[in-house]
């Protein structure tokens, strides 16, 4: 309906139809509530991001120790050795 995003025209009708539900009353304290709420939210997400690249060690500081390579499989010349180990299993 609103493709995504709330234009000046939307933004007018909201207000518009909050007017009639709530009052002129009502509607200041209301913005202030959802106000409220907003920075609330945000500095509650901001402090969990802190908390989590607190917490994260940088990859960049963490040693790592060097891997010795590993040993070498013997390689198969014959695949007939191979066939018959296979054959004898299965009759087994």
């Amino acid at each position: 309906m609103f493709g995504g995003r709330i234009g000046t025209q939307e933004l007018i009708l909201i207000l518009g139809v909050a007017l009639l539900v709530f009052g002129p009353q009502k509607l200041p304290e209301i913005g202030k509530a959802v106000g409220k709420g907003l920075r609330e939210f945000k500095k509650a997400t901001t402090e969990f991001q802190e908390s989590i690249t607190a917490e994260e060690p940088p990859a960049a500081a963490a040693k790592a120790e060097p891997v010795e390579p590993a040993a070498k499989d013997e390689v198969v010349e014959n695949d007939e050795d191979v066939e018959n180990d296979a054959d004898n299993n299965k009759e087994e």
